[in-house]
């Protein structure tokens, strides 16, 4: 229902068929941990990405603190993640989860950041000649305009959340991530090719649902918001009726 109310027929049917294929191979349970884990993994990293985005977006001191970071954080390769969550957190599902929201985050706070620096000036500047204060300004104007581009973000941190909790299957996160691990060690390919399999099932699911809610509505949105706060009368202010309100005092009525 959720595919099919945010995308089309085509897209509902086809991801029904999708997981009735992972129910097929017997892989529905292990798909629904890998799955619920990087929906923890996502919400966890968006919770924290869009606000540093934001902040770098509108101060250059923070984004010459967080730009180095990021660096770091893209160019470090995955496996040395699994090294200090298994010091900290030992063998299990918490270490995973703490390994891919790491690895996950980095693409939210770029894509937040490149998305409030793209809004169109003119159209702040708008906001502030009518009065809006910094917080209206970001949730009607620069939000709503860089809402494609923090999706895009969005659906990068998601893509890289189910590669990383793959990996994870290596310390004991579960999921389709163990179930590769455990083809590997058994050398069975075609348990190692269902569980991949189901990893692109999910991924396709995600990339789609996530990329509908990316694409740009019409640029009416903005504008009728600044319309509203153009026409909207101050509170307090009276309204002072014009002189043609009045039939009596109408140019015909002053004539006779």
């Amino acid at each position: 229902m959720l595919a099919l109310g945010v995308r089309s027929v085509v897209f509902a049917v086809g991801s029904l068929l999708g997981l009735l294929l992972i129910q097929s191979m017997e892989l529905w349970e292990p798909a629904m941990e890998t799955l619920a884990l990087v929906l923890v993994a996502t919400l966890v990293s968006v919770v924290v990405a869009v606000p540093v985005g934001i902040a770098a977006a509108k101060s250059a001191r923070v984004s010459a603190v967080v730009r180095p970071v990021l660096d770091l954080m893209q160019t470090m390769p995955a496996f040395v993640y699994l090294i200090p969550a298994v010091t900290f957190f030992s063998i299990g599902l918490v270490p995973g989860v703490v390994t891919t929201i790491i690895f996950a985050l980095p693409p939210g706070v770029r894509l937040t950041e490149l998305g409030i620096r793209q809004v169109d000036r003119e159209t702040v500047e708008a906001g502030h000649a009518f009065g809006s204060s910094p917080w209206q300004i970001l949730r009607g104007i620069e939000l709503p305009l860089a809402r494609p581009t923090i999706m895009a973000g969005v659906n990068q941190v998601i893509m890289l959340a189910l590669s990383m909790a793959v990996i994870a299957g290596l310390i004991g996160a579960g999921g389709l991530g163990g179930v590769v691990v455990t083809s590997i060690s058994r050398l069975n390919i075609g348990l190692g090719f269902e569980a991949g399999l189901s990893v692109v099932i999910l991924a396709i699911f995600l990339d789609r649902l996530t990329s509908s809610f990316g694409e740009r509505r019409r640029a009416g949105g903005v504008r009728s918001w600044l319309v509203r706060r153009r026409t909207a009368p101050a509170v307090g202010t009276p309204v002072v009726p014009t002189g043609d309100a009045d039939p009596t005092r109408s140019p015909a009525a002053v004539g006779r």
